[in-house]
């Protein structure tokens, strides 16, 4: 029913009012009695082949919703009803910013894509906390964090070790965003000195704490194997918990859209089917030359059950979804965690 009757409703509208109509409905429904349960029944399928502990935690099953459908935290009560065995809220900023200018965020439908250029935006760390205070879903909850636009490089840090402080109490576990192609210069933060010094003091201030919580890089997908190979070692160095493999790509290769529509939408970080390859080659990279030495979320172009599949026998405890969450629909995470049950 989603592709032939809901999809094409919402994809005639721009895609982030689409996202903010379907945020809106889903709030609303909710507020109906029995819509709860009724979800839950249609888009949940447990069993105990599912369940994993990675780092620590324990997850019901390993797919979990990717950073940025639900920035502020405003929807983990509605979205923890379909199926998903963790949520990461965020991108999120000591201070709130209205991100880059409109439009930002496009649909590639022949390529089962998008293009955004969202910048970080966010009503703010403290904002999330109050939503997070009152939330009722136990379900697991990752918070990414980064830093302001407008927070020059050398300054980062003490944007990072805020939003740490501020939403401590609130997740089970952190991923530092240093990846995102959409805040000017943010990507200078992968490079192995900066880097180093970034997670090192994250993780000195983490490992203060009367329980420490895991905390995650999150990389892009344009790194070079050499590149891949100081993430190892900084990863390893700083004893962070693992790495998320990966973000958006900034590369605009084998794409069926028109290169004229291509070229129009203009820059911004590339997601969907195209990805898929790259991910699991980086995914792969990183589990055979660190030898295994972290846990790895895989990210990047799942687009049906089987390419999940295909993440985890690459390397990765748990997979993320976002962009075949919007064009597979709610059904997607209880279509794939039946096929992983079968697959065991």
């Amino acid at each position: 029913m989603y592709k032939f009757l809901i999809q094409p409703i919402l994809f005639l509208l721009e895609a982030e009012k689409a996202h903010r109509f379907t945020a809106f409905c889903l709030k609303t429904a909710f507020r109906i009695p029995g819509i709860k349960a009724l979800c839950r029944w249609s888009f949940s399928f447990e069993h105990p082949s599912l369940e994993k502990e990675v780092f620590g935690l324990r997850f019901k099953n390993p797919i979990g919703l990717a950073a940025g459908f639900d920035k502020d935290a405003e929807l983990i009560n509605e979205l923890s009803c379909f199926g998903f065995g963790f949520i990461e809220i965020g991108t999120l900023t000591p201070k709130p910013q209205a991100g880059n200018p409109k439009p930002r965020l496009f649909r590639l439908k022949k390529d089962q894509a998008l293009i955004n250029r969202m910048g970080f935006n966010n009503k703010g760390v403290e904002n999330a906390v109050a939503r997070l205070q009152k939330r009722q879903s136990k379900l697991i909850i990752g918070g990414n964090i980064g830093k302001n636009k407008n927070t020059p490089n050398d300054e980062a840090l003490s944007d990072y070790l805020q939003a740490f402080e501020t939403l401590y109490p609130w997740v089970d576990y952190f991923t530092v965003n240093v990846s995102s192609p959409n805040t000017p210069g943010l990507r200078a933060l992968q490079e192995k000195e900066p880097l180093l010094a970034l997670l090192h003091a994250l993780q000195e201030k983490n490992l203060q704490k009367t329980k420490p919580k895991p905390i995650l890089l999150k990389i892009a997908p344009d790194l070079s194997n050499e590149q891949l190979d100081e993430i190892i070692e900084v990863v390893l160095s700083s004893q962070i918990a693992g790495v998320i493999a990966t973000n958006t790509t900034i590369q605009r290769e084998n794409l069926q859209t028109p290169a004229k529509l291509i070229e129009k939408i203009g820059s911004g970080g590339l997601s969907g089917q195209v990805l898929k390859d790259r991910s699991t080659e980086v995914i792969r990279y990183l589990k055979e030359n660190s030898q295994g030495a972290f846990p790895i979320i895989g990210v990047g172009g799942i687009n049906a059950p089987e390419d999940a599949l295909e993440k985890l026998k690459a390397g990765a405890s748990l997979v993320q979804i976002y962009t075949g969450f919007v064009y597979q629909g709610p059904a997607f995470v209880k279509r794939i965690t039946r096929f992983l049950a079968r697959s065991v």
